[in-house]
């Protein structure tokens, strides 16, 4: 059994995708961090960085934080979704890093500036939505001519949708990025990534260009 300790973001969807896909059973913790939950004592002795996603594998007595590091970890675990091809495999790590160093930090920029703090400074939000319009464009030029980011659909997939999947917060129209909505929707319409969406239970549907 795994304990999984997660919020309603991106970075908490990213596990709770993988989980469902690889059927491994879990229990999650709803940690608000509207309220804060992610800055209790008991939290952040589990993950001293206080953020979301954290899973305790009692299997091994494992606790992890870090989304692609669990990511790693549950396909460590399971022999799933990590090409077994070296070039495959090293592709599939080269976006995943792309994914951690750019779309999250960059595309978190975006909410933090254009959805909650808008007006409040302009250049940040001029800069950060040029950097949103960049990484779309990266991203839609990978997949020309591929279904998934790095071979199979495979943990990158899993890393990147969940940002993606903010595309109104970032006022990104898909219809610009054929490939990326093409990919999006197909990745949209898998059941685990449909049951993945509501953990912990939310009533937010998953957006649709």
């Amino acid at each position: 059994m795994i304990d999984l300790y997660t919020w309603s973001t991106p970075n908490g969807r990213k596990i709770s995708i993988m989980l469902e896909e690889t059927g491994l059973p879990y229990t999650v913790h709803p940690i608000d961090i509207g309220k804060g939950d992610q800055h209790a004592e008991s939290y952040v002795a589990m993950n001293p960085n206080g953020k979301i996603p954290v899973i305790t594998d009692h299997d091994t007595g494992t606790t992890l934080s870090e989304s692609a590091a669990i990511l790693l970890y549950l396909s460590d675990k399971t022999g799933r979704f990590m090409p077994e091809d070296s070039r495959e495999r090293w592709a599939t790590l080269e976006w995943l890093m792309f994914q951690v160093a750019h779309v999250g930090p960059m595309l978190g920029q975006v909410h933090h500036f254009t959805r909650f703090n808008p007006g409040t400074a302009p250049y940040a939000e001029e800069r950060y939505l040029k950097e949103a319009l960049r990484l779309y464009k990266v991203i839609n030029t990978r997949l020309e001519g591929r279904d998934y980011l790095a071979g199979d659909y495979s943990i990158v997939d899993m890393a990147t949708w969940p940002w993606i999947a903010r595309f109104n917060w970032q006022t990104i129209d898909l219809s610009d990025y054929p490939n990326v909505r093409r990919w999006y929707l197909d990745i949209a319409a898998r059941p685990a990534v449909q049951k993945a969406w509501h953990v912990p239970p939310s009533d937010q549907p998953i957006p649709m260009p």
